[in-house]
This record gives C-alpha cells, structure tokens and sequence, in this order.
C-alpha cells in the first residue's frame, strides 16, 4: 500500500530566476516543516483498520477464553490511539505538504486508499460499541459510534463517487493496471452497511429505526453492485498480465473485503431487522442473510486460497514489507465477522471453528504487520525525514 511519488521540482519564481541571471544569489528555500510527514499516505489508514477489526472479531467470536475480551479492549484502545494520531498527522500532511497531497489523489496508485480513511472511522466507531463500552460507558458509547458512523458514512459515499470520477476524467489508466486495490473507495459504504445495524437498538421506534436499516440495505446494494462491476476486471488481469508485483501481491487479500464485509453487513441486518420492520420482511431478511452468505463465503474461502498460494509463492521469491501488509489483516477480519454470523443464524459448528480459525490466522497477519511497521517507523524506512534544504 506504500507509493512513492516522484514530483518534478517545482521552478523557482519569475522574480528568483531574474535575480539569479542579474548574478544576485537566490534566497534559500525554506525548509519545509514536519519532513516526515511529506511521504504519509492516505494507505496509512489501513493499519488502523487492520487493528480495529482484530478488537472487533475477537469480540464476537463463537468462542470466547477467559481474559479475551480484555485484551480486545486493550487492542480497540490501541486502535482509537492510532486513528487520533493519524488525523492529526494527516492533518498537518494536507497544511505542509498540499503539493503531495493533491498529487496523491491525481495518482491512481493512490486515490483509491482514500477509502480507508472511512473504513478506519467505521471500524473504531464499532468497537466502541463491541468493547468501548465496557470502558466509557454504553451512553458515551453510543454519541462516539454515531458521530464517527456519521463521518465515515459520509466520506465513504462522497470517495466512492470522487474517486471514480477522478479516474475517469483525470488518471491515465489502462485495463492493464486493474487491481484490487480500485475496491478500496467501493467498498466503503458496505463497510457501512455492516456497522450501521449497531445504532439500531439506540434509535426511536419506528421511522428512524427503519431508515437506517433499509438506508444500510442500499449502501449494501450499492456497493456490491459497483463491487461486480470491478471483480471480472481484477481477475482478468491476474489472467491476461500475469501474477502482481511482489510487494503488492499481498494486496489480492482485497477482494476478501467485499465479500467478507457484505456476508457481515447481511447477518447483523438480520439481526436487528426484527426492530424496525415487520412481518414478512424481518423473517425474509433473515433468510436472505443465510442464502446470499453462505455461497458469498464459499467464494471467499475459495479466493482466500488463491490469494495464500500467490502469497507464498512471493514470499519465496523475496518479498519484502511494504505496507500492502496490512491488506492481510482487515479483509480477513471481515470474513471472520462473515462466518460468526453465519454461525449465529444456522447454528452449524462448522461455520464457528472457521471463524476461530480465521481469527487465528488474522492474528498472524495483524503481529506480523504491526511488528514491522513499528521497526520501519523507529528506524525511519518508512518516514524518513529529509535533511533540511539550506
């Protein structure tokens, strides 16, 4: 998910280059404030999502050990601590470093990550409610998860227009540059979807209540169907230009998110369905979380293998860490949630043991991502700060 930008320098101005041909010597340039910030991407985002689906699932797993929920607060806190941090450094990325800032939503390599910036509102705004909670307060809770639901709901749609449209009148793209990571931006408002059900139970009964479900119903369609659109494009690719770059093969783990998050988004629907709508819908809806998600699951777990073998295969052949790393963590975490809630509403074993092992993997993924980006950051790989231009 890291892509290193190579900007032109800028010219000096017309009054410098007059000075400098009448044998005057140039004003030297300001150094630029806060250097490391120059290279923070919006990709950055995902190692927030990453860490916030690891509190999550684990808080909802059919099987719970004892002190789990407690290491799932300490990880949702870790998480909250993260998300605050980055947009603060986002922040001050977009007031010193706007010419990098508004490169990066002209490159198609990384427009699309600014999806993440939504799906890391979304995810800690949950897990106030899954394990928050039990910390701030269920009433704090609630005004937390609803103000960021609010903010990531609203940045996910407006990406998953902007983002397009920039790569239709502004990026130059061909067939050949399809990949997962063009998902990111559309699958924002299933993210959505999935979370929304959540405030459900804290809302007026009646109309409130069923404007949400029924408006997570259209980010769920929304997605999915803008979701299709790109997938015979992603493996048309992989088929016609052969496997990815090293470094970014671990982003096919992407395509897990879609179908992860909306087998996720159909169960918790379901669940709360019964709230806000009546007979024959709320019965109707919860068949349909069982008859779209377990087929939906069954392609996950088929692209899963596929994604693991060409993981393996690149990691033989030297990859190194990049921060498309973290593209194994939050898609995984969303299958996990997916199979959890199948399990919940078929009641079959088979469904809570691939939770747990998926868990178990998305644990392996989630240390291993965050161990090596904590080295890059305290070694300065990954945000190296240039040396102040005298």
């Amino acid at each position: 998910m890291a892509t290193t930008l190579v900007l032109p320098h800028e010219d000096p101005s017309r009054s410098a280059r007059t000075a400098h041909k009448a044998g005057t010597p140039l004003p030297p340039r300001t150094p630029a404030r806060f250097p490391a910030l120059r290279d923070l991407g919006p990709n950055w985002y995902a190692s927030v999502m990453g860490t916030a689906i690891v509190a999550n699932a684990g808080a909802t797993l059919p099987y719970q050990v004892p002190g789990q929920r407690t290491a799932c607060q300490i990880v949702w806190v870790l998480a909250a601590v993260a998300l605050a941090v980055l947009l603060t450094a986002r922040a001050g990325h977009w007031l010193y470093h706007r010419d990098r800032a508004r490169a990066h939503l002209l490159d198609p390599a990384v427009a699309p990550f600014y999806g993440c910036l939504s799906m890391a509102l979304l995810a800690v705004g949950a897990g106030t409610l899954v394990v928050g909670k039990d910390l701030i307060g269920e009433p704090a809770a609630v005004v937390a998860n609803a103000a960021l639901f609010t903010a990531g709901t609203a940045v996910g749609l407006l990406m998953a227009v902007v983002v397009p449209y920039l790569m239709v009148v502004r990026h130059e793209i061909d067939a050949a540059q399809a990949g997962p990571v063009w998902l990111l931006p559309l699958v924002s408002p299933m993210v959505s979807a999935a979370t929304g059900p959540l405030l459900v139970p804290h809302l007026p009964a009646g109309q409130a209540r069923e404007a949400l479900l029924l408006g997570c119903y259209a980010m769920f369609g929304l997605s999915l169907l803008a979701t299709l659109l790109l997938l015979p494009l992603v493996f048309g690719r992989l088929l016609t230009g052969g496997v990815l770059p090293l470094l970014l093969t671990p982003t096919l783990f992407l395509v897990l998110g879609p179908l992860g998050q909306s087998t996720t988004a159909v169960n918790q629907l379901a669940d709360v369905a019964p709230l806000a709508v009546g007979a024959p819908y709320a019965g109707a809806l919860g068949a349909f979380a069982v008859v779209y998600g377990v087929p939906v699951m069954g392609f996950a777990l088929l692209w899963l293998a596929l994604a693991a073998a060409l993981l393996v295969r690149a990691a033989r052949a030297g990859m190194g860490f990049a921060m498309t790393w973290w593209a194994l963590t939050f898609p995984v975490g969303t299958c996990v949630t997916g199979a959890a809630g199948l399990a919940r509403h078929t009641g079959l074993t088979a469904f809570a043991w691939l939770a747990a092992a998926l868990y178990a993997a998305l644990l392996v993924a989630w240390l291993l991502a965050a161990g090596h980006t904590l080295r890059g950051l305290a070694t300065g790989r990954l945000l190296p700060r240039r040396p102040a231009a005298g």
